[in-house]
């Protein structure tokens, strides 16, 4: 048996691709996996931020389409990237471990913690959640867009004369490049995106056999997680457009969600949280929307 598999070719995508194959290859030595790079819109224009040139689903929508016509037979995503609303004929199949789901700052030489940062001192971001949550936090800093890949944003440091730069945890673990992380953000200062340090791995929805292999890796905190924070993220229609986050702490059978969402400019920014029980995460997560977005109304 052999399953083709598409990703982005990044080399934090194409890391990730091959984390998963192994976690299968470990249960199914006998499969052969074979590995396909496809470029996405999100890949080509690399000179205008995220929010400027479309919605999430920019780095999928041409991964999505190969795996419809039978061209790949899994794709393997950041859990984040992905729209709220899946591809008719498509589907996800089980969450693997998901990595660290919280954001770092990676600080320049002298600087040992965000507490550090002087006034006015310039910080790059891509994006919306993590500028305006900077800037309730600290109203002084200066945030500047990047774009690139890890390696790339890291080197802006000194090349844009930047004081830091903020990650998700997540890419800066998988890439092997842990010592340049100066601090781990809090998520009562940094809510991460829905999912953030999730896999998303999508296959076509009438195959069963790929299914029953992938639910062999399933990780049930992951899955539990996962599921609150991306019906947090239906729930809110959330886009790269709109500062939105969300975050699902496990705790034995008791499950928190903490939702975050803003208007665009940032003006106005609403975080709340709820409890409930592990048993119904997408139910949870949608209340949460409920509740942000009444109390976002109301502010």
């Amino acid at each position: 048996m052999k399953i083709r598999v598409g990703t982005r070719g990044s080399n934090l995508a194409l890391i990730q691709t091959n984390w998963a194959i192994d976690r299968l290859k470990e249960k199914f030595p006998e499969v052969e996996f074979e590995v396909k790079i496809i470029k996405t819109k999100g890949d080509k224009i690399l000179h205008l931020s995220l929010d400027k040139i479309g919605d999430k689903g920019l780095f999928v929508k041409e991964i999505e389409s190969q795996l419809l016509e039978g061209e790949i037979d899994l794709a393997v995503h950041s859990m984040k990237d992905m729209p709220a609303e899946v591809v008719e004929g498509l589907k996800f199949a089980a969450v693997p471990k998901r990595e660290d789901p919280r954001d770092v700052i990676i600080l320049r030489e002298g600087l040992n913690s965000f507490d550090e940062l002087p006034i006015g001192a310039t910080i790059g971001t891509g994006s919306k959640r993590r500028k305006y949550q900077l800037l309730r936090k600290r109203p002084d800093l200066n945030i500047v867009p990047i774009r690139g890949n890890i390696e790339t944003r890291i080197s802006k440091i000194e090349s844009e004369n930047l004081d830091g730069i903020v990650l998700a945890a997540s890419g800066v673990l998988r890439a092997d490049l842990e010592d340049k992380i100066t601090e781990y953000l809090p998520v009562d200062l940094m809510i991460p995106a829905p999912a953030q340090g999730a896999l998303a791995l999508e296959i076509r929805e009438n195959d069963v056999v790929l299914e029953k292999m992938i639910d062999a890796i399933k990780d049930e905190i992951s899955q539990i997680q996962t599921d609150a924070e991306r019906s947090y993220l239906a729930g809110i229609d959330g886009s790269c457009h709109i500062p939105m986050g969300a975050y699902c702490e496990v705790d034995g059978a008791k499950l928190t969600i903490t939702g975050i969402f803003g208007d665009e400019d940032g003006e106005k920014i609403t975080v709340a949280s709820l409890e409930g029980n592990r048993d119904n995460p997408k139910e949870l997560g949608s209340n949460l929307a409920k509740l942000v977005l009444k109390k976002h109304r109301e502010e």
